[in-house]
């Protein structure tokens, strides 16, 4: 069982949370805000991911990127940090002995970073090549074109890939409809000033609107007056402007026509399910992993195993602060998408219509928790978790809450979700097709 601690920063309003986790020999210290790519305005797009990239350049006692990452390898840490829809944020796991060393250093370099105008400069460039590499691979773009489709222009419709966001952009496709992105377009990048992302992070970083989190083995961590004085390095700012409502649902279908062999599909629903229901959200969990989440899932059996027509085929829900999405995506040969795109979408009508069976829903739920208590081991996971339900949702951070709610999702309410699935879908693709055809 997890022991969770809360205590508020008294200069800033920043929430530090303890969450000592028996048995292990980690700690993982992520801090994060409510500033992520969907919080920018029009001429700001690209700034959330841009400022995550400058902050690692240095602070006011590790003054340098060198200093910054020597310092982590020092105490034998792993630093990283990511920009999602919502957060913004960074985090260091180390062995449990370097602490206070490593909350030193994140709060130093994150809580009042430098920006040097001359790192700004060449960092762009960097970024730059970034949207170049993600242009480059197919599935990629097929991300990109099916937030387009689900979300048009809104700001949902800036793709966030993988755990460390691998991203591309509006300029990498010239006049593609693709709308604004995590990266941001390349004008955007070369007319950012210094200036404009301060003033993009003091509108942004708001201690209430986020949160220190600090994950695992607690035993070796500073008292809280060293641990307050640490996190104090964060200005004291005032809470930020609601982000933009998600828009009513609107898809489109999109192809990226490409004379290649093999095609990358992609499908957005949207769910009757409230995002502020945690059973709600636990029991779509459940559907979507009965539906493609696993090698036993309907999607896997029928599409790969039944009739061969790809390697790589999945179903997995998400919630985003207001409103939640089920996605499905296949990679395979192009002679095969349309049977694929076809039967994929008869089985959520069948789903939809007759609904799952009693086993199919027992294994998914036990499925579906014991993944979710693997994952629990790892720190980081327990952490980024944390800092998702505090500060998106206002909810229980307790890991073991998570677990229960999986656990408690009864028959009817998968069910429920499954009826709820309705057959008006956001379609993309990659490959030698046209739209049409979907």
């Amino acid at each position: 069982m997890a022991s969770i601690t809360t205590t508020v920063v008294p200069e800033n309003g920043l929430p530090v949370h303890r969450i000592g986790i028996p048995g292990t020999r980690a700690l993982t210290i992520l801090v994060a805000f409510d500033a992520g790519a969907r919080n920018e305005r029009a001429q700001e797009n690209g700034m959330a991911h841009f400022l995550e990239h400058l902050v690692f350049k240095g602070g006011e006692s590790y003054p340098t990127y060198r200093d910054v990452n020597e310092t982590a390898e020092r105490l034998g840490g792993v630093l990283n940090a990511y920009t999602s829809h919502d957060l913004v944020a960074f985090h260091i796991t180390v062995r449990a002995e370097s602490a206070a060393p490593a909350v030193d250093l994140l709060s130093d370099f994150v809580g009042r970073p430098a920006i040097d105008a001359e790192e700004l400069d060449r960092e762009r460039g960097v970024v730059i090549q970034e949207i170049n590499r993600a242009y480059d691979q197919p599935s990629t773009v097929a991300e990109y074109l099916i937030d387009k489709a689900a979300f048009g222009d809104h700001p949902l419709g800036r793709t966030v890939l993988g755990p460390e966001e691998y991203l591309i952009d509006k300029a990498a496709f010239g006049e593609h409809p693709l709308g604004r992105t995590v990266l941001g377009p390349e004008e955007n990048l070369k007319s950012f000033t210094r200036d404009g992302i301060v003033a993009f992070r003091n509108r942004r970083w708001s201690g209430p609107r986020g949160g220190a989190f600090l994950v695992g083995n607690v035993e070796n961590l500073p008292g809280d007056s060293e641990l307050h004085a640490a996190f104090a390095r964060f200005p004291a700012l005032a809470e930020p402007e609601p982000c933009e409502p998600a828009p009513t649902f609107a898809p489109e279908t999109m192809v990226e026509e490409r004379d290649t062999n093999q095609s990358h599909l992609r499908m957005i629903y949207r769910p009757e399910v409230s995002v502020k229901d945690l059973r709600q959200r636990a029991a779509l969990s459940i559907y979507a992993t009965l539906l493609g989440g696993s090698m036993g899932s309907r999607l896997f059996d029928e599409i790969r195993e039944k009739r061969g027509l790809c390697y790589s085929v999945y179903a997995a829900d998400h919630a985003f602060a207001d409103v939640p999405i089920l996605q499905l995506g296949s990679g395979l040969d192009s002679s095969k998408c349309i049977e694929a795109y076809t039967r994929m979408r008869e089985i959520v009508a069948e789903l939809r219509g007759d609904g799952p069976t009693e086993e199919e829903v027992a294994r998914a739920r036990a499925y579906a928790a014991g993944r979710l208590v693997l994952a629990f081991e790892n720190t980081n996971a327990v952490a980024r978790f944390a800092a998702n339900r505090s500060i998106v949702f206002g909810e229980s951070i307790d890991p073991d809450e998570a677990i229960a709610a999986l656990d408690a999702v009864t028959f009817d309410e998968v069910r429920e979700v499954a009826s709820g699935v309705a057959d008006h879908l956001a379609v993309a693709c990659v490959g030698p097709h046209k739209a049409e055809e979907f």
